[in-house]
């Protein structure tokens, strides 16, 4: 810390004194013995879309597994670190992971609501996963959910998942998409709803929300909706307007409600996502449904429809979803998924967000369909983001098989996905799902 220029400079004898104390208390430092259990680069602080329908079918893999020390995931001090950097333990994990290791990581696949809670098991020990979602509609209350997310987490183990623990994540927006309802969860109004309040009130509500997810074994929340809806689209745009996912027509207003949201999710102990970046609320088409109606004419790199973007991410928002929609006036004829200019260029340089980028999903999605199912993970990778959110368990070994494949062959490859691994496990430092033991 500079000293205040106030203080009253001491003088010069006494300075001098101070000085050779100093040194003698440095000497001493040095020639003593390290405390045992100490361990470079820990830290004593600790930390506390629309829906799909994704089919129950699971693939089982026959890729070889690398074998490391036993890491067993707990909830464990988390090393300091600046929102989304990296950390000096992150790397240290990652480069004792193999390949195969590396791309689970990179891959969250839909459990849905009507299959066994069972029927991901070998995609998740086989392919290493690195988490899971709950989709379909999960609306027998927060027992079964519990039941699920348990059985997942104990999945998780060296051979398995490389030490690490699985992100567990939902859709609770409100409203019409609000994915875990039932006994233990409250039922969320809409977005406009919530907009009807202060951001103090969202901040208290989405706390309750928030340690209502975590009691039922739910870490991240692949909400809010930062997307802003014009008055002249409004019900004709199809993904949000039409179902109140937004919170204003007004980004001012939506920025304050997103970081509102943000704050009340963080305080109950589950991660957020700001989605659908660069926003999505100026087409008609629902990408999840169509390809048709998708392209964004209007929104540019100076958009003031990214202000809530920019609001979550100077709040530290854990994650950042990239829709699927089509930018003509920033990347013409390119899914925002598939997009250097606006992952690299304009999300992580010009917004400066360094921590994880999570697609929307990628499975099912029609906007998607003619894009081969193994290059949808890796043109993602290349365009500079993280996680693939996969809904139809089915897609995964041609995702992962392809990731590893391109590692292989492609050193500048492998090098991007190292660094998506090591935000990825920065970002699982941070919920208590990795140590850097």
């Amino acid at each position: 810390m500079r000293p205040s220029p106030s203080r009253r400079r001491l003088p010069t004898t006494l300075r001098w004194l101070a000085v050779v104390a100093a040194v003698v208390a440095v000497g001493t430092a040095c020639s003593s013995t390290p405390t045992p259990g100490s361990t470079a680069g820990g830290s004593t602080s600790t930390s506390p879309g629309s829906p799909s329908t994704a089919t129950s079918t699971t693939t089982t893999s026959t890729t070889t597994t690398t074998t490391t020390p036993t890491r067993t995931p707990t909830r464990t001090p988390t090393p300091k670190q600046t929102q989304g950097g990296s950390t000096s333990c992150a790397p240290r994990i990652v480069a004792r992971m193999g390949p195969d290791e590396r791309a689970g990581q990179l891959l969250m696949v839909g459990l849905d609501a009507g299959a066994r809670r069972t029927s991901l098991d070998a995609l998740v020990t086989e392919r290493h996963l690195g988490g899971v979602i709950l989709l379909g509609g999960w609306f027998d209350g927060a027992d079964r959910v519990r039941a699920a997310t348990r059985h997942l987490a104990g999945l998780a183990s060296d051979r398995a998942t490389a030490g690490l623990g699985l992100l567990l994540a939902a859709d609770q927006e409100g409203g019409q998409v609000q994915q875990l309802r039932g006994d233990g969860f409250t039922r969320m109004p809409s977005a406009r709803v919530q907009n009807q309040g202060s951001p103090g009130e969202l901040t208290a509500d989405a706390t309750r929300w928030a340690n209502q997810l975590r009691a039922a074994g739910i870490n991240v929340n692949l909400a809010p909706v930062a997307d802003t809806v014009p008055t002249s689209i409004g019900r004709a745009n199809g993904p949000i307007g039409q179902h109140d996912r937004q919170f204003s027509s007004n980004p001012d207003r939506v920025s304050r409600m997103v970081g509102a949201f943000i704050a009340g999710m963080r305080a109950g102990g589950v991660a957020s996502t700001v989605k659908h970046f660069p926003g999505i609320g100026r087409i008609t088409g629902n990408t999840d449904f169509t390809a048709s109606g998708i392209t964004d004419r209007t929104t540019t790199v100076d958009d003031p429809f990214l202000e809530p973007f920019r609001t979550g991410i100077q709040d530290g928002v854990e994650l950042v979803m990239v829709g699927s929609a089509i930018y003509s006036r920033i990347d013409p004829g390119t899914n925002a998924t598939f997009s250097k200019a606006i992952v690299t260029d304009l999300l992580r340089d010009r917004l400066s967000y360094d921590g994880v980028v999570i697609t929307d999903d990628v499975g099912a999605a029609k906007a998607l369909a003619a894009v081969p199912v193994a290059q949808r993970a890796t043109r993602f990778i290349q365009a500079g983001g993280d996680i693939t959110l996969t809904a139809r368990p089915s897609t995964v070994p041609a995702m992962h098989d392809a990731l590893t494949r391109k590692m292989a062959t492609d050193p500048a490859f492998a090098k991007l996905v190292e660094a998506a691994t090591i935000r990825v496990v920065d970002l699982k430092l941070r919920r208590g799902l990795a140590n850097c033991g």
